[in-house]
């Protein structure tokens, strides 16, 4: 695995906890986790920059959302108490392919 790959895996975490903390921030309006978010983010879009100086933009940008978004949700489900049905568990195995599906097709 290469380093830009390593950088873009650790970008996709940081998306997930900036997500969370987005929601603890409560809009903004509470300092610990709203500074804890925009830490978060500069980390999470400096490691996709320097992931896209290796790997294609859609790529990059597609895996990076991905792992945000089947990490959210599963966040949402197990922490925060958001619905856990069939379809959502299809849909989030459905996006992990696609990653996956992109990961094996790039070079």
């Amino acid at each position: 695995m290469t380093t830009s790959w390593i950088a873009l895996f650790f970008a996709g975490l940081l998306e997930i906890a900036w997500a969370a903390g987005l929601k603890q921030s409560a809009g903004f309006t509470r300092l610990a986790p709203s500074i804890f978010t925009l830490i978060a983010m500069l980390g999470s879009f400096g490691l996709l920059a320097f992931a896209m100086r290796a790997l294609p933009l859609g790529t990059a940008y597609a895996v990076w959302t991905g792992i945000g978004t089947v990490g959210a949700a599963i966040i949402g489900m197990a922490l925060l108490g958001e619905a856990v049905t069939l379809p959502r568990i299809l849909c989030i195995g459905l996006i992990v392919a696609g990653i996956a599906g992109l990961k094996l097709t790039t070079g």
